[in-house]
């Protein structure tokens, strides 16, 4: 007896019937809505629910409320009885990606053997010709009202001019040359005022910078000789005049411009930096130490700011310093040691403080032994000026191979105060 399963027969195909028909192609009316065609990765298939004797599923059709941007559309299928629903859109996903072809809707009428072509929905301008994208790619979401929670730019529109730098920057941070990278930290620096989370930072260091401000005008002798917050008894030239009561500990972040172009392989322009800066930025390369090429670097932008804000304030150099710009943390406090609310320009007395706050820079930038010149260039003094105020900080000149030099001997020693005679 034979046990062998006879193989079961293959149904014979149906001979296909041609059918004659004519083809109407409708093209896209602005007045009237196209069909919107949408497909389920999922593998949700309503039809076979409506075999089934269900309810038919219920069909929502978002419309951006802005007329700019009449494209913009969201479908919502939601099967009945359930908290699972169906969300294509048209503005993200998949229609953000490059199409390389298009989509159309046919439908067949046998009885009049017609044959009718239409655009689907989802047009999308892109400035001035239309393109036909992806149909909607329906998703599940749990929830309800997903319009609103899902996608709110059917809400707000387009991103905030703020929101599309914030994401222009991201993709330079990521992706772009460190050249462009390292003007856009500066940039960034440059414009901490404008995030809250900075201005709340900022505002702490400026509480700081008057406390310590406080505790610079409480000293009589400052005051009095109107020059930077010194030691008397200091035994070495950096202890005589303290940085730290100079360059403030919160001002440190704000001044690196300098550092940030060197490491982008950048040239520091004359245009932007005094010659004094410019004549001595050769020290940064030379030496190995990055704490005091880091130190170095940011007395010379402060060196920077403090001449720039002089100029800015100044009749004769106004017009040179107009585009600087000097971060808020310098400027407010420059603002409340130097200017007066009286008048746009810096009083006499209080130019010769900043005046002295810059001389105190370059005697550190030097080593405590610097020549006067390009500093007396950029201050736009004589000579026999600059000479003065660098004795009245207690320094001394020596002529060495026809150079004269400013020297800060330790301790310091100070030329008597002249006192006016009241007439």
């Amino acid at each position: 007896m034979d046990n062998t399963e006879a193989s079961p027969t293959k149904p014979k195909k149906r001979p296909r019937e041609k059918l004659n028909a004519t083809i109407h192609v409708l093209h896209d009316n602005p007045d009237k809505t196209p069909p919107l065609v949408g497909y389920f990765p999922s593998g949700f298939d309503p039809s076979s629910r409506l075999r089934g004797g269900s309810a038919e599923p219920g069909v929502r059709v978002y419309r951006h409320s802005n007329r700019k941007w009449p494209n913009r559309l969201q479908l919502v299928v939601r099967p009945p009885e359930s908290n699972v629903a169906f969300v294509g859109s048209s503005f993200s996903g998949e229609p953000n990606a490059s199409q390389s072809c298009t989509y159309a809707l046919g439908v067949l009428d046998k009885e009049s053997q017609t044959l009718k072509i239409v655009p689907v929905a989802c047009n999308k301008s892109f400035q001035f010709h239309v393109v036909l994208l992806q149909m909607f790619r329906l998703e599940p979401r749990v929830g309800s009202d997903f319009a609103d929670e899902e996608h709110p730019e059917l809400v707000r529109g387009e991103l905030s001019a703020k929101e599309k730098a914030d994401k222009v920057r991201e993709l330079n941070l990521l992706f772009g040359t460190k050249r462009s990278v390292t003007q856009d930290k500066k940039m960034q620096s440059l414009r901490q005022e404008d995030d809250p989370n900075s201005q709340k930072d900022l505002d702490r260091k400026i509480k700081e910078v008057a406390i310590n401000k406080e505790a610079l005008e409480s000293t009589g002798s400052h005051t009095a000789r109107n020059i930077p917050p010194y030691n008397s008894s200091a035994t070495t030239p950096k202890d005589a005049y303290p940085i730290e009561k100079i360059i403030l500990k919160g001002e440190w972040d704000y001044i690196r411009d300098i550092l940030q172009l060197l490491e982008a392989g950048e040239k520091v322009s004359p245009d932007a930096y005094p010659t004094f800066v410019c004549n001595r930025i050769h020290k940064m390369g030379e030496t190995q130490d990055e704490m005091e090429k880091e130190t170095l670097g940011c007395i010379f932008s402060y060196i920077n700011h403090l001449i720039k804000f002089k100029d800015q304030h100044s009749a004769d150099g106004a017009s040179s310093a107009k585009n600087h710009r000097t971060p808020s943390i310098l400027r407010q406090k420059f603002s409340t040691m130097f200017s007066t609310a009286e008048s746009k320009w810096l009083p006499s007395e209080k130019i010769d403080l900043l005046i002295s706050y810059v001389l105190v820079l370059t005697l550190f930038a030097d080593d405590f032994r610097t020549d006067p010149t390009d500093i007396a260039k950029d201050l736009r003094m004589s000579s026999v000026t600059i000479r003065q105020h660098f004795e009245h900080l207690g320094c001394k000149f020596k002529r060495e191979k026809n150079v004269l030099y400013a020297n800060l001997p330790v301790p310091l020693k100070f030329p008597e105060l002249r006192k006016r005679r009241r007439r």
